[in-house]
């Protein structure tokens, strides 16, 4: 087992993307099936208040860092996390791994629409990633023994899951013992980003660990959710004052 670092009692697997990458190869060599999780401050504060959110991000097989602010708090916890590993980042990563095999991408979440076009673009990226299959994250019990019946069928070795958080990560944990999926990972909305429908930060927001000020800045609509970015710092400087 790697070495792993908690951060508002939610554990970080203190890895590099390098790392990153090769615990998913092991994931796809293995026999099991496994999931990913990708928490940012955000999804930290959302365990707080959570319980069965918090017991699936302790129970998933690789927890990275998806977030700067995570990053900075590790500063205070038992182990620094060298480096952000953007769940979109991983994302891509695995894609030019996987392009040139026989490992297979199912694509599920996001908008009407938006899921399928973001595989197309991929497609147009990655020649040659064998996306199998997808759909979109709105739908009815009904709908969903037909989307599971899909995945099954097609039998992923990587399925994506952009249903946002927590949603995503429960839906994930409830169900991918039903799919045939080696890999899982809840991406958020990634399948925005991919498709086009969304621009990501330019690349110096992304160094400078400004990624968040850049999507408040294009959707002010986001204010009142960038308000856990604050609360989740002084949670953090004040269990570690306690400490003193």
């Amino acid at each position: 087992m790697g070495k792993k670092t908690h951060i508002l009692d939610v554990p970080f697997d203190v890895v590099t993307m390098e790392d990153a990458i090769e615990k998913v190869r092991g994931f796809l060599q293995d026999e099991g099936q496994h999931i990913i999780c990708t928490p940012n401050p955000e999804i930290v504060m959302q365990a707080q208040e959570d319980a069965a959110l918090m017991n699936i991000l302790k129970a998933a097989d690789l927890v990275i860092p998806d977030g700067i602010g995570v990053v900075w708090a590790s500063r205070y916890s038992e182990a620094k996390l060298p480096e952000r590993v953007a769940g979109y980042d991983l994302t891509q990563r695995i894609f030019q791994e996987i392009e040139n095999t026989d490992y297979t991408v199912y694509f599920f979440g996001g908008a009407p629409g938006v899921s399928l076009a973001a595989a197309k673009k991929m497609q147009e990226k990655y020649p040659h990633l064998k996306i199998v299959g997808g759909h979109n994250g709105y739908f009815d019990e009904k709908e969903e023994k037909k989307i599971l019946y899909d995945i099954k069928k097609l039998s992923p070795s990587i399925l994506l899951v952009g249903l946002g958080a927590p949603k995503q990560e429960k839906w994930i944990y409830d169900n991918i013992r039903l799919t045939t999926a080696k890999v899982a990972i809840g991406i958020g909305g990634s399948f925005d980003v991919m498709s086009g429908k969304t621009k990501r930060a330019p690349k110096i927001f992304c160094k400078l660990g400004l990624e968040w000020f850049y999507r408040l800045l294009k959707q002010p609509s986001r204010f009142m959710r960038m308000l856990r970015l604050p609360q989740f710092a002084l949670i953090v400087l004040k269990k570690q004052y306690l400490k003193k």
